[in-house]
């Protein structure tokens, strides 16, 4: 089964290899059929700390890897490390 990718922006990056993901939606609403945007924030796995707070990130699911944290940041196409 192909792994969830969902795209957000970094809220927090105070933890050691963690970071905050803030990950908005919008749907219509069922009975009164208007935009209503949701969010919803996850942890996720940052292996370099990397990640700096308004980033525009991708974040894939992963085995858990600890409480809190079943998600990791992918690398960035344009970044060579």
């Amino acid at each position: 089964m192909p792994k969830r990718i969902m795209t957000g922006t970094v809220v927090s990056n105070k933890m050691t290899k963690t970071a905050v993901v803030k990950v908005e939606r919008t749907f219509l609403h069922p009975l009164f059929k208007k935009t209503v945007r949701k969010s919803k924030r996850y942890h996720a796995h940052d292996e370099n700390n990397s990640a700096q707070v308004g980033q525009i990130v991708e974040i894939q699911e992963c085995p858990p890897r600890s409480k809190l944290k079943r998600w990791e940041i992918l690398p960035v196409k344009g970044d060579a490390a």
